[in-house]
């Protein structure tokens, strides 16, 4: 036996070694190939197999897949599909899903094989035959087509359609939620046409309509179908069961968000519980926003695990849930609520609960709603659901609307509140009024007394406590005994005026209802002294204090004091209104003080509020304060008047502008402005104000409200000025849209120095002119004419003629030479001696020459008088000779001798030549450049000679007339006026006459 298994061992192995040697390039080609299509998954399915060899060695193979389209056969897919062979021989599947419905082409799918094996060498095998399964497209039908027929597809997917037309017919277009249009490609099949959509969005109705427009020989021209485009379930939300009776179990969740799919396509959900093994509910979503209820009896279970499950086409969620039916119970809201023995302030509340054949432990809540709108609430003890509950309310006010509404819930293992039974309206009886008013006055004196006006409003504690109220007044004198006055006022009024004499009285205001009156308020009107002063600091004339404001309201403050335990502060909310809405507030003792605030407080509108200290209800005036929640810009500009006006300066005033309570802020100051021609601000004392268009004015500031008047100063003269006053606040001011032009005057202090100078200048010529000869005696001695001189009117002067006079005869002022020949023999006396010859000659002053054709000077012939004149010794000038005295011939020369006049001109002196040498006179005149002055007290001495007398070059352009002195007596003496005498008319004008000096 052990031989014949060994035996067949050992064949075994050879045959096995022979199949592995024949093997080694054997190919396993798939065989049995099997294409189908499953049109609902889209999906491709492919069976096939190896060969029995393969299959009995369990090889490891790998499988080559392709899937190609249309008759060219382009492969669009290509997968490798890895196994390992059995020795079942069990036949091999693979499928594959197609983006392109499989209707609309057809496919085909081809194999080939590799072993994966060592023992095997790893090469591919051939391919096998396609194996096709066919499309639309081959048929020939003439029905037209579109896919995919009614697809749901995911929000965000890409969509791949096709149209297949009938037999002979051809595509046209095709239209996608009719927006989207294509027409079919060239290149294209036109039986045939493909789409691809991406991303394709959700639609507001359900489906997107797709369309494809046919032509054709058939008799359907359209093939339209509808696309789903949705999201998959959300995992539902808020799951929750409970019971209200322990006989049904309800269980309710939220579905979540909206998926977009509706009807056939919705979700649905099941709910199943797994101890059971059984399925509660099957329902599908109504509305995503409306909560999803099952219900079931519960049986003897208490205890249940469910699963609840939500599906659509594209997907499922699951939420798991474990309860315990006694811990959810959910009773039922109570109902029959009612009231019973009511009162002023409590009522006791009925109701009834569910269910009444099975008690059920319960702890119910009473909300009271107040007319305010707060919410009390009150819970009961614990009741049976089979009993007729009741619970008792007090605390409650009289005369009020309470609403009341209750709910339960279980006493034991509490899991929710019921909802709320139907709401019971109930108002309670009514009472006295509680509490006092709050009562003000304002005291206005009349003649003989004083009117009161009485205000009032319920304190926070007052109440009515009923209805038809109506506010009794009471007043009485203090001083004596009186009968009480009173009146009754409605409760539509909060005030009323009545009328009093100067005595003190005791006020009390109270309310009173159907069932009684409530606690007075008491206050005391002081006597009132010297006609009502008491009252007078109620007037609105008094000092005010200004008080800061805010976005918030107005701050006050006062000095509080120990002598009173309150302070009250009053007000009008519309200052400006006849119906003022007059206001006041109370404060404790040891509070100073405070901020008022109004909604009826407005910006630019002034309040005024009057600050009482109060002790034992008498009141006692402390101070008053206006002021602004935020000031403006005055509305209304001053209106500016030139008062006065001078060459310097300008006078504006605005007496008439107000500073009261209708301007929008307190009146800080004024501004004036100044606009000159130039538009540059240079006024000295004001400040530069830049506006918005870039010119710039001269601003000056007053600060003082109350100075309604300003001198502008340093102006020009003659000078057009624009002038504005703008008032300011503390709000600002408004912008300049007026100027006042005015122009200042002209300025007569200009004159002034003139006149300073005229006037005298008048008065100094009228004297003068009245006395003339005095002045001119003094100013102008008269100059002797030498025609006048009686030494010149001998007969034996004539025109061209010579003429020596001695001595004796005159006493010669000059010396006229005429011949220099001559001049060379003339002798000298002086006191009886002749001078040396070298002494000089004085030659006349006045004397005109003209040059001869040689260039000398000679005396002009055309001019009478021309020749002869009188020599003033203190006006000389001294040439640089060596021994001479007095030089130089003063010579006008005219280059027109017919324009010669006679002039006076100082006097000069022409040298007397000696025998040995003779000067001309025109080269003395051009050696002599200037004038200089000798004083005439400066006489020589009798035994000086005229060479020792000093001399200068030196030249003086001018010299003035001196009044002559005598020299000498022994060498010049001035002739006196009886000397001259006048000489002829006739005389030649080149006479000449030689003055020699000599003794009277």
């Amino acid at each position: 036996m052990d031989h014949f298994v060994l035996q067949t061992i050992l064949l075994y192995t050879a045959l096995c070694f022979s199949i592995y040697q024949g093997q080694e390039t054997q190919e396993f080609l798939p065989t049995f190939l099997k294409v189908s299509k499953n049109l609902t998954l889209q999906r491709l399915l492919v069976e096939w197999d190896v060969s029995d060899s393969a299959h009995k060695f369990e090889l490891e193979m790998v499988f080559d897949i392709q899937v190609g389209r249309t008759e060219e056969m382009n492969v669009v897919w290509t997968e490798y599909y890895n196994t390992t062979l059995s020795k079942l021989k069990k036949t091999l599947h693979w499928s594959w899903d197609s983006e392109l419905p499989l209707e609309c082409m057809s496919h085909s799918v081809r194999i080939r094989s590799m072993v994966n094996d060592e023992r095997f060498s790893k090469l591919w095998s051939r391919w096998s035959q396609w194996e096709t399964v066919l499309g639309l497209d081959t048929s020939d039908d003439n029905t037209p087509y579109i896919f995919p027929e009614d697809k749901v597809v995911e929000e965000g997917s890409n969509v791949t359609f096709c149209c297949i037309g009938g037999k002979e017919s051809r595509i046209e277009y095709f239209l996608f939620n009719y927006t989207d249009y294509y027409c079919p490609d060239s290149n294209t099949s036109q039986r045939n046409m493909v789409i691809s959509m991406n991303k394709v969005l959700h639609a507001e109705v359900p489906g997107i309509p797709v369309f494809c427009k046919i032509s054709g020989k058939g008799n359907k021209k359209y093939s339209a179908t509808l696309l789903f485009v949705g999201k998959p379930p959300h995992e539902p939300k808020d799951l929750s069961c409970d019971t209200w009776d322990m006989k049904t179990l309800t269980c309710t969740w939220n579905p979540g968000e909206n998926t977009y799919l509706y009807g056939a396509h919705s979700t649905k959900y099941h709910l199943f519980e797994r101890f059971s093994q059984k399925t509660f509910c099957y329902q599908e979503t109504a509305h995503y926003l409306e909560p999803i209820r099952c219900s079931w009896a519960i049986d003897q279970q208490m205890i249940y695990n469910l699963t609840l499950t939500a599906e659509n086409p594209l997907g499922k969620r699951s939420a798991h849930f474990v309860l315990d039916v006694a811990h959810r119970v959910h009773p039922s809201p109570p109902f029959d609520l009612s009231v019973e023995h009511m009162k002023a302030t409590e009522v006791s509340l009925y109701w009834r609960m569910q269910p009444k054949y099975k008690a059920i432990k319960l702890l119910c809540q009473i909300e009271n709603r107040h007319p305010s709108g707060q919410v009390e609430l009150h819970n009961s003890s614990v009741v049976q659901s089979n009993s007729y509950p009741h619970l008792t309310l007090g605390g409650l006010q009289p005369f009020t609307n309470y609403a009341f509404r209750m709910r339960c819930g279980a006493a034991s293992h509490f899991w929710k509140w019921s909802e709320w039974s139907k709401t019971l309206e109930v108002r309670t009886n009514e009472a006295a009024p509680s509490g006092k008013l709050d009562v003000w006055r304002e005291v206005t004196p009349v003649l003989g007394g004083r009117n009161v006006t009485l205000f009032w409003k319920p304190l926070p504690d007052f109440r009515a406590n009923g209805g038809g109220i109506s506010f009794e007044i009471t007043w009485e004198k203090l001083e004596k005994a009186s009968e009480p006055q009173h009146i009754s006022i409605s409760a539509l009024q909060n005030s009323t005026t009545i009328s009093i004499d100067n005595h003190s009285y005791k006020i009390s205001v109270a309310a009173r209802n159907s069932i009684n009156s409530s606690l007075p308020s008491v206050m005391i009107i002081s006597q009132a002294t010297d006609s009502g002063a008491e009252e007078k600091v109620d007037r609105t004339d008094l000092e005010e204090e200004r008080v800061n404001g805010t976005v918030d309201g107005i701050y006050i403050s006062w000095k509080a004091t120990n002598a009173f335990d309150g302070y009250i502060v009053d007000w009008c909310n519309f200052p400006r209104s006849q119906h003022c809405d007059f206001q006041w507030k109370r404060f404790n003792f040891n509070t100073s003080s405070c901020l008022i605030n109004s909604a009826a407080f407005m910006p630019g509108v002034r309040y005024s509020f009057r600050v009482y200290g109060s002790l034992a209800n008498e009141d006692f005036f402390l101070g008053k304060k206006v002021g602004y929640t935020k000031e403006l810009a005055p509305r209304l500009n001053p209106q500016g008047e030139i008062a006065e006006m001078t060459s310097h300066t300008l006078t504006v005033n605005w007496d008439s502008y107000p500073i009261n309570e209708s301007q929008p802020g307190f009146i800080r100051g004024y501004h004036v402005y100044v606009k000159t021609m130039e538009e540059e601000c240079s006024l000295k004392g004001s400040t530069k104000h830049a506006l918005s268009d870039g010119s710039v004015l001269c601003k000056y500031t007053i600060e003082d409200p109350e100075e309604k008047r300003y001198v502008v100063k340093h102006l020009i003269p003659e000078t057009t000025y624009a002038l504005a006053v703008k008032a300011y606040t503390g709000g600002g001011e408004t912008p300049i849209d007026a100027y006042i032009n005015a122009d200042t005057l002209h300025d007569s202090k200009i004159y002034l120095p003139v006149l300073l100078v005229i006037i005298p200048f008048v008065v100094i010529t009228a004297v003068c002119f009245w006395k003339i000869k005095w002045v001119k005696d003094c100013c102008c001695p008269e100059i002797p004419n030498p025609n006048r001189s009686k030494v010149l009117s001998f007969n034996g002067l004539k025109l061209n003629s010579e003429a020596v006079l001695k001595p004796s005869d005159c006493i010669p002022d000059t010396i006229v030479l005429e011949n220099t020949s001559e001049a060379n023999t003339l002798q000298l006396w002086s006191h009886g001696s002749i001078l040396e010859s070298e002494s000089k000659v004085i030659s006349p002053s006045w004397v005109y020459f003209v040059q001869n054709e040689e260039g000398d000077l000679m005396c002009t012939q055309s001019a009478p008088e021309a020749c002869t004149s009188f020599e003033n010794l203190a006006y000389s000038s001294q040439t640089a000779l060596g021994s001479s005295l007095y030089q130089n011939l003063w010579m006008s020369e005219k280059s027109e001798p017919q324009l010669s006049i006679l002039l006076y001109q100082p006097q000069h002196y022409i040298e007397i030549l000696s025998k040995d040498s003779v000067t001309s006179l025109r080269e003395i005149t051009e050696r002599e450049g200037s004038l200089r002055y000798t004083s005439q007290m400066e006489v020589p001495r009798s035994d000086a000679k005229l060479s020792d007398l000093p001399h200068s070059t030196e030249s003086m352009e001018h010299s003035s007339y001196k009044i002559q002195t005598v020299l000498g007596s022994e060498l010049v003496t001035s002739t006196s006026d009886e000397d001259i005498h006048s000489q002829d008319s006739s005389t030649s004008s080149n006479s000449t006459v030689l003055l020699l000096p000599g003794r009277h």
